[in-house]
Order: C-alpha cells, then sequence, then structure tokens
C-alpha cells in the first residue's frame, strides 16, 4: 500500500487533534472555561456575520428579481416584435 496525500492529511489531522486533547487535558478549570467563552463569543461572532449576510443575499436577490423582470417587461415586446418580424408567419398562399 503506498502513502498518498490522503494518508498523509489523516496522519496530520490525527496528530492535530491528540495535540490540542492533550492540551486541553492539561489545563486548569478556569482556563478551560475561558476557551469554552472565547468560542461561544466567536460562534456568536460568525452566527450574526452569516445572519448580515443571508439578509445582504435575500435583498440583493428580491432587487435582482424586480429589476430583472422590469427589464424583460420593458425589452420583450421589443423583442418579440423583432422576431415575428424575422420568422413571422408567412402567407400561405404566396407559395
Amino acid at each position: 500500500m503506498s502513502v498518498n496525500s490522503k494518508h498523509i492529511a489523516t496522519f496530520l489531522l490525527g496528530a492535530a487533534a491528540g495535540l490540542a486533547a492533550a492540551k486541553y487535558m492539561s489545563m486548569t478549570p478556569e482556563e478551560k472555561e475561558k476557551l469554552a467563552n472565547d468560542i461561544k463569543d466567536k460562534a456568536n461572532k460568525v452566527k450574526n456575520e452569516a445572519e448580515q449576510f443571508a439578509e445582504k443575499a435575500k435583498d440583493y436577490f428580491e432587487e435582482l428579481r424586480t429589476k430583472g423582470g422590469e427589464a424583460l417587461k420593458d425589452n420583450l415586446a421589443d423583442a418579440e416584435k423583432m422576431m415575428n418580424d424575422l420568422f413571422g408567419k408567412k402567407d400561405k398562399t404566396a407559395g
């Protein structure tokens, strides 16, 4: 069996997890509580940023839908006329 990049990545990830576990086990209860609070704060910050991004995306797509719909309404009549001029019904009796 050959060693490839997945094996190396798995080994490094396992080593990092082991190191983190050893570091956590050597912490005092106060340090563990501080770490937990820091993680909670960072998680809440990421959550808030994600909510803001989702709201901006919602607004963006609503604007895109509205403006896109208006543009289609404005230009569809012109496009329909042009298509009819190019490919419109021919007089079948003139054949």
